[in-house]
Protein backbone atom coordinates (compact mmCIF):
# COMPACT_ATOMS: atom_id res chain seq x y z
CA UNK A 1 0.00 0.00 0.00
CA UNK A 2 1.21 3.78 -1.13
CA UNK A 3 -0.03 6.48 1.27
CA UNK A 4 -0.16 9.63 -0.70
CA UNK A 5 0.69 12.69 1.60
CA UNK A 6 1.24 16.39 1.68
CA UNK A 7 2.92 19.10 4.27
CA UNK A 8 1.89 22.58 5.55
CA UNK A 9 4.49 24.68 7.40
CA UNK A 10 4.87 28.08 6.77
CA UNK A 11 8.95 27.01 8.00
CA UNK A 12 10.59 26.36 4.60
CA UNK A 13 13.15 24.72 6.65
CA UNK A 14 10.80 22.18 8.42
CA UNK A 15 9.20 21.56 4.63
CA UNK A 16 12.57 20.74 3.47
CA UNK A 17 13.03 18.37 6.20
CA UNK A 18 9.67 16.41 6.37
CA UNK A 19 10.50 16.47 2.84
CA UNK A 20 13.70 14.40 2.89
CA UNK A 21 12.24 11.81 5.58
CA UNK A 22 8.90 11.37 3.11
CA UNK A 23 11.24 10.18 0.34
CA UNK A 24 12.76 7.61 2.80
CA UNK A 25 10.26 5.61 3.36
CA UNK A 26 9.06 3.52 0.58
CA UNK A 27 5.51 3.47 1.26
CA UNK A 28 5.30 7.09 1.42
CA UNK A 29 4.03 9.60 -1.69
CA UNK A 30 4.57 13.43 -1.51
CA UNK A 31 1.44 14.56 -3.26
CA UNK A 32 2.22 18.29 -2.17
CA UNK A 33 4.04 20.85 0.13
CA UNK A 34 2.51 24.28 1.17
CA UNK A 35 3.48 27.43 3.16
CA UNK A 36 0.13 28.28 4.30
CA UNK A 37 -3.14 26.48 5.29
CA UNK A 38 -5.14 28.51 2.48
CA UNK A 39 -2.92 27.22 -0.14
CA UNK A 40 -2.92 23.83 1.05
CA UNK A 41 -7.20 23.76 1.26
CA UNK A 42 -6.99 24.43 -2.37
CA UNK A 43 -4.03 21.87 -3.40
CA UNK A 44 -6.32 19.32 -1.27
CA UNK A 45 -9.54 20.20 -3.02
CA UNK A 46 -7.32 19.35 -6.04
CA UNK A 47 -5.07 16.57 -5.08
CA UNK A 48 -6.31 14.65 -2.11
CA UNK A 49 -4.06 13.04 0.11
CA UNK A 50 -4.20 10.35 2.94
CA UNK A 51 -1.76 11.87 5.41
CA UNK A 52 -1.14 15.75 6.45
CA UNK A 53 1.34 16.36 8.43
CA UNK A 54 0.04 20.27 9.54
CA UNK A 55 1.76 22.32 11.70
CA UNK A 56 -0.67 24.32 13.88
CA UNK A 57 0.60 28.25 14.08
CA UNK A 58 0.40 29.91 11.08
CA UNK A 59 -1.22 33.17 9.40
CA UNK A 60 -4.64 33.51 8.59
CA UNK A 61 -5.62 29.85 8.64
CA UNK A 62 -3.85 28.00 11.55
CA UNK A 63 -3.65 24.17 11.46
CA UNK A 64 -6.46 23.46 13.74
CA UNK A 65 -8.97 25.47 11.76
CA UNK A 66 -7.78 23.55 8.26
CA UNK A 67 -8.08 20.12 10.16
CA UNK A 68 -11.48 20.82 10.40
CA UNK A 69 -12.36 22.00 7.00
CA UNK A 70 -10.65 18.65 5.19
CA UNK A 71 -12.29 15.41 3.97
CA UNK A 72 -12.87 12.40 6.57
CA UNK A 73 -10.81 10.04 4.30
CA UNK A 74 -7.88 12.42 4.65
CA UNK A 75 -5.76 11.93 8.05
CA UNK A 76 -4.01 14.15 10.17
CA UNK A 77 -0.58 14.07 11.75
CA UNK A 78 0.30 17.27 13.71
CA UNK A 79 3.98 18.93 13.22
CA UNK A 80 4.72 22.17 16.13
CA UNK A 81 6.83 23.64 18.48
CA UNK A 82 3.65 23.96 21.09
CA UNK A 83 3.06 20.80 23.04
CA UNK A 84 -0.25 23.07 24.32
CA UNK A 85 -2.32 22.12 21.46
CA UNK A 86 -2.24 18.50 21.98
CA UNK A 87 -5.19 17.82 23.65
CA UNK A 88 -7.51 19.90 21.01
CA UNK A 89 -5.06 17.70 18.62
CA UNK A 90 -6.73 14.75 20.39
CA UNK A 91 -10.54 16.00 20.01
CA UNK A 92 -9.79 16.32 16.30
CA UNK A 93 -8.81 12.38 16.17
CA UNK A 94 -5.32 13.49 14.77
CA UNK A 95 -3.35 10.25 13.98
CA UNK A 96 -0.29 11.84 15.63
CA UNK A 97 1.10 14.97 17.36
CA UNK A 98 4.79 15.50 16.50
CA UNK A 99 7.02 18.38 18.75
CA UNK A 100 9.79 19.82 16.94
CA UNK A 101 12.37 19.33 16.00
CA UNK A 102 11.37 16.32 14.75
CA UNK A 103 13.68 12.97 14.32
CA UNK A 104 13.64 10.74 11.59
CA UNK A 105 12.48 7.64 13.81
CA UNK A 106 9.45 9.65 15.10
CA UNK A 107 8.53 10.96 11.56
CA UNK A 108 8.85 6.76 10.86
CA UNK A 109 6.53 5.82 13.63
CA UNK A 110 3.57 8.06 12.61
CA UNK A 111 4.05 6.81 9.09
CA UNK A 112 4.22 3.23 10.32
CA UNK A 113 0.84 4.05 12.80
CA UNK A 114 -0.83 5.70 9.50
CA UNK A 115 -0.09 2.67 7.24
CA UNK A 116 -1.61 0.33 9.86
CA UNK A 117 -5.09 2.74 10.26
CA UNK A 118 -5.48 2.18 6.39
CA UNK A 119 -4.58 -0.99 6.11
CA UNK A 120 -7.55 -1.77 8.79
CA UNK A 121 -9.50 0.44 7.57
CA UNK A 122 -9.25 -1.37 3.96
CA UNK A 123 -8.84 -4.82 5.20
CA UNK A 124 -12.04 -6.62 3.30
CA UNK A 125 -12.18 -10.64 4.43
CA UNK A 126 -13.05 -12.77 2.20
CA UNK A 127 -16.18 -14.35 4.33
CA UNK A 128 -18.41 -12.79 7.17
CA UNK A 129 -16.72 -13.02 10.49
CA UNK A 130 -18.47 -14.85 12.90
CA UNK A 131 -19.01 -13.76 16.32
CA UNK A 132 -16.67 -16.31 17.59
CA UNK A 133 -13.88 -15.77 15.27
CA UNK A 134 -13.49 -12.42 16.44
CA UNK A 135 -10.61 -12.56 19.59
CA UNK A 136 -9.46 -8.89 19.82
CA UNK A 137 -10.38 -4.99 18.53
CA UNK A 138 -8.18 -1.78 17.71
CA UNK A 139 -8.75 1.23 19.11
CA UNK A 140 -7.28 4.17 18.92
CA UNK A 141 -5.59 5.48 22.27
CA UNK A 142 -3.13 8.72 22.66
CA UNK A 143 -2.60 8.75 19.12
CA UNK A 144 -1.53 5.13 19.34
CA UNK A 145 -3.66 2.03 17.77
CA UNK A 146 -4.00 -0.33 20.42
CA UNK A 147 -4.94 -3.94 20.34
CA UNK A 148 -7.16 -5.05 23.16
CA UNK A 149 -8.15 -9.01 23.84
CA UNK A 150 -11.93 -9.31 23.89
CA UNK A 151 -11.05 -11.87 26.65
CA UNK A 152 -9.70 -9.15 29.04
CA UNK A 153 -12.40 -6.52 28.59
CA UNK A 154 -15.00 -6.53 31.83
CA UNK A 155 -17.10 -3.61 30.61
CA UNK A 156 -17.03 -0.56 28.78
CA UNK A 157 -17.99 3.15 29.91
CA UNK A 158 -19.56 5.63 27.95
CA UNK A 159 -18.39 9.74 28.45
CA UNK A 160 -19.96 11.98 25.92
CA UNK A 161 -17.64 11.47 23.11
CA UNK A 162 -15.15 8.97 24.79
CA UNK A 163 -15.18 5.63 26.07
CA UNK A 164 -13.44 3.79 29.48
CA UNK A 165 -12.30 0.83 29.05
CA UNK A 166 -11.70 -1.85 31.66
CA UNK A 167 -9.87 -4.77 31.43
CA UNK A 168 -8.81 -7.49 33.60
CA UNK A 169 -4.84 -6.65 33.23
CA UNK A 170 -4.42 -3.11 33.04
CA UNK A 171 -4.43 -0.63 36.42
CA UNK A 172 -6.15 1.91 34.44
CA UNK A 173 -9.27 2.05 32.36
CA UNK A 174 -8.18 2.87 28.03
CA UNK A 175 -9.47 5.78 27.10
CA UNK A 176 -10.51 5.97 23.55
CA UNK A 177 -12.10 9.05 21.75
CA UNK A 178 -15.38 6.98 20.47
CA UNK A 179 -19.02 7.02 21.06
CA UNK A 180 -20.69 4.10 22.96
CA UNK A 181 -22.64 3.30 19.16
CA UNK A 182 -19.57 2.93 17.06
CA UNK A 183 -18.05 0.69 20.49
CA UNK A 184 -21.07 -2.04 20.24
CA UNK A 185 -21.00 -2.04 16.45
CA UNK A 186 -17.18 -2.94 17.58
CA UNK A 187 -18.19 -6.04 20.04
CA UNK A 188 -19.42 -9.15 19.42
CA UNK A 189 -22.94 -9.43 20.79
CA UNK A 190 -23.12 -13.10 21.58
CA UNK A 191 -20.26 -12.31 23.80
CA UNK A 192 -21.30 -8.43 25.24
CA UNK A 193 -24.67 -6.93 26.09
CA UNK A 194 -25.95 -3.31 26.65
CA UNK A 195 -27.37 -2.69 30.09
CA UNK A 196 -27.47 0.95 30.45
CA UNK A 197 -27.25 4.08 27.78
CA UNK A 198 -23.60 4.37 29.51
CA UNK A 199 -22.19 0.89 30.13
CA UNK A 200 -21.57 -2.37 28.20
CA UNK A 201 -20.72 -5.43 30.20
CA UNK A 202 -19.07 -8.60 29.20
CA UNK A 203 -21.86 -11.61 29.62
CA UNK A 204 -19.05 -14.24 30.83
CA UNK A 205 -17.36 -11.26 33.54
CA UNK A 206 -20.91 -10.85 35.27
CA UNK A 207 -20.35 -12.62 38.76
CA UNK A 208 -22.92 -11.02 40.81
CA UNK A 209 -26.35 -9.11 40.11
CA UNK A 210 -27.73 -6.86 43.21
CA UNK A 211 -30.61 -4.65 43.06
CA UNK A 212 -31.04 -4.57 39.49
CA UNK A 213 -27.25 -3.42 39.56
CA UNK A 214 -24.38 -5.69 38.09
CA UNK A 215 -21.69 -5.73 40.43
CA UNK A 216 -17.51 -5.80 39.77
CA UNK A 217 -15.80 -5.11 42.70
CA UNK A 218 -16.53 -2.19 44.17
CA UNK A 219 -18.13 -0.78 41.05
CA UNK A 220 -21.89 -0.73 40.60
CA UNK A 221 -23.35 -0.65 37.32
CA UNK A 222 -27.06 0.17 37.17
CA UNK A 223 -29.08 -1.77 34.26
CA UNK A 224 -31.54 0.90 32.51
CA UNK A 225 -35.02 0.55 31.89
CA UNK A 226 -34.90 0.06 27.98
CA UNK A 227 -32.17 -2.53 28.36
CA UNK A 228 -33.73 -4.37 31.04
CA UNK A 229 -35.65 -7.05 29.57
CA UNK A 230 -32.93 -7.58 26.83
CA UNK A 231 -30.78 -8.37 30.00
CA UNK A 232 -33.61 -10.47 31.44
CA UNK A 233 -33.76 -12.55 28.68
CA UNK A 234 -30.14 -13.35 28.35
CA UNK A 235 -30.09 -14.22 32.52
CA UNK A 236 -33.29 -16.84 31.51
CA UNK A 237 -31.44 -18.56 29.39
Amino acid sequence: MKLKCAIVDDEPLAIELLVSYVNKIPFMELAGRYANAVEAMKGITETPVDVLFLDIQMPDLNGLELSKMIPETTRIVFTTAFEQYALEGFRINALDYLLKPISYAEFLEACNRALQWFSLAHQQPEQPVRDDDVKSIFVKSEYKLLQIDLDSIKYIEGLKDYVKIYTDDAPRPILSLMNMKAMEQMLPASRFIRVHRSYIVQKGKIREIDRNRIVFGDKYIPIGDSYKQAFLDFINR
